[in-house]
């Protein structure tokens, strides 16, 4: 009997080694099919799982009450399965450089855990070779076993996309690549348990790592052809979003609109491509000149926030400034990576401390990750300048009228609203008499 049938005969477990966003709504997924271990290092993670609280939003406390995943910080715990996924984060230095601390952890826990004929699936975004050059032989060192003939290993890029409740889990293609034709069959029978989307099975697993980095630098690079065009836009006095609408029109328009770019994908994967381009002898010209301009789209809002402060004769640093949204995409808790704290970090520059609000992201997280104090929207007063920086939906219901509640008493024509993903109504607010500017 192979391990697959093992596994839906309940004979054998699935493990999910790293329950964050995308860990933990795979491992329910999973378990609605399978018997399934969650460990996580996180004890206060794990701890609010077993209790029925989902802190990532992304599956909801009533899913979570109701799943069977046996959620533990104990490694132990993972010699009792047989197929193994690996979805840690894999985040970047501060010299842009990869950071595969969390990788090479993970592997090593598992390594010392491993049973004889198991199967280890990495999700984690890597630069090509990272797999089988790097995390098979701490696989190898730690368990003892010799890869091929004791275990075997695939690769299967995770593309949950944070906050989305229409592209989910199981509604998007998987692309998964295993190291032969027995393991990439195995791995794509697991899979196509839980994806109803179906799988796309890579020739090799380089060329799923690969996939994966290729998928989000696209994404990067037409975002920041867009954010271009808005500097560029900006100085001509055209607004961007309307110039989007009408390109848009044409059929093979791509949609993309200037914003942020942040998070732990789009902003992050191309620096692993970048990294290894470079270790072979190649100095990316494209990628890298487009994660230099979305890098600098923080400096560019928050400089803009200053030029209108002086235009509107405001003291600079007597100036209240409220900036809605912290995370880094709207309707989201997830705060990594966020760009919005690169427009704090530079305001600060000029002795502005902005106030902050964000119903979405975790006050607690945010302290300690970032030093920062959330704020109750109802709280806000005697605002000279509100910035809209992230699109969440209670940001988007609020009404010019309590927007004027949010403001100092001062007349229309000193209140500035930077309105940076283009989510309000520019010419109603302009025919209030209101500083208005979107990217």
């Amino acid at each position: 009997m192979r391990l697959y049938d093992k596994i839906i005969n309940r004979q054998e477990k699935l493990s999910l080694i790293g329950l964050g966003y995308v860990g933990m709504p795979i491992a329910v997924a999973f378990a609605k099919k399978v018997n399934v271990i969650g460990f996580d290092l996180n004890e206060e993670k794990i701890n609010l799982y077993k209790q029925g609280i989902d802190p990532t939003k992304e599956i909801g406390d009533e899913a979570l009450k109701q799943s069977t995943v046996e959620f533990t910080t104990d490694e132990k715990k993972l010699r009792e399965a047989k197929f193994h996924i690996i979805a840690v984060p894999t985040p970047i230095n501060s010299d842009k450089t990869p950071d595969l601390t969390p990788i090479v952890g993970a592997s090593k826990i598992l390594g010392r855990n491993l049973s004889k004929d198991s199967i280890i699936v990495y999700e984690s975004t890597v630069y090509p070779g990272v797999t089988e050059d790097i995390c098979v032989p701490i696989l190898e060192k730690e368990s003892g076993l010799e890869c091929g003939k004791d275990f075997k290993i695939g690769y299967s890029p995770e593309r949950i996309n944070p906050g989305d409740k229409i592209h989910r889990l199981e509604n998007i293609k998987k692309i998964v690549s295993g190291m032969d034709a027995e393991s990439l069959d195995i791995i794509s029978s697991i899979y196509e348990l839980v994806i109803e989307a179906g799988v796309h099975k890579a020739s090799c697993i380089k060329v799923a790592e690969a996939a994966k980095v290729a998928e989000n630098s696209q994404r990067d690079i037409n975002i920041a052809f867009m954010n271009e065009l808005a500097m560029v836009f900006d100085k001509m006095g055209i607004n961007t979003n309307e110039v989007v609408d009408a390109m848009n029109t044409k059929w093979n328009a791509l949609g993309f609109r200037p914003g942020l770019v942040g998070g732990h994908c789009i902003g992050v994967d191309p620096y692993y491509f970048i990294y290894q381009a470079a270790n072979l002898g190649y100095h990316s010209q494209i990628i890298l000149s487009g994660r230099k301009i979305n890098d600098g789209m923080s400096v560019f809002v928050a400089d803009t926030i200053i030029k209108k402060l002086i235009l509107a004769n405001k003291i600079v640093k007597q100036s209240k400034v409220v900036i809605l949204g912290t995370t880094f995409k709207e309707n989201c808790p997830d705060i990594r990576n966020s760009k919005v704290i690169d427009i704090i970090k530079r305001l600060q520059e000029f002795d502005i401390n902005p106030i902050i609000c964000d119903s979405y992201a975790d006050s607690e997280d945010v302290k300690q990750e970032y030093s920062i104090d959330l704020h109750k929207l109802d709280t806000i007063h005697n605002a000279d300048c509100i910035v809209f920086a992230v699109a969440h939906d209670e940001f988007k219901k609020l009404s010019i009228e309590q927007l004027d509640e949010m403001f100092r008493c001062i007349p229309n024509n000193e209140k500035i609203i930077i309105d940076v993903k283009g989510i309000l109504n520019k010419y109603e607010l302009e025919e209030k008499g209101y500083i208005y500017w979107s990217l």
